[in-house]
């Protein structure tokens, strides 16, 4: 698997931006068959940051109403990566 198809997205909300100033963990949608060397190795290739902590959670997809019928959302994985002491991820430049 590749770097860039391993890292899908930086998810971010309101609880990620706190977790993000209380404890250094950083969220990302990542693909569902990544294991976390896999995506530890590139977070630290693609953000050159030293990663401490690897936590993964999938996200199971949901059954929604669309018409009369019905319609089963996506799963997906997510990713919460604590980065050692110092260390920052810059998503939005200038911000």
């Amino acid at each position: 698997m590749n770097l860039e198809t391993v890292i899908k997205r930086p998810l971010i909300t309101e609880k990620t931006a706190l977790e993000t100033d209380s404890y250094n963990r950083f969220s990302f949608v990542v693909d569902l068959k990544a294991n976390k060397n896999q995506i530890k190795n590139a977070i630290e290739a693609l953000y050159d940051v030293k990663v401490l902590k690897v936590r993964t959670n999938v996200t199971a997809g949901k059954i929604k109403r669309a018409g009369k019928g019905l319609k089963k959302t996506s799963s997906y994985k997510k990713a919460f990566v604590e980065l050692a002491e110092g260390q920052k991820i810059e998503f939005f430049k200038g911000v």
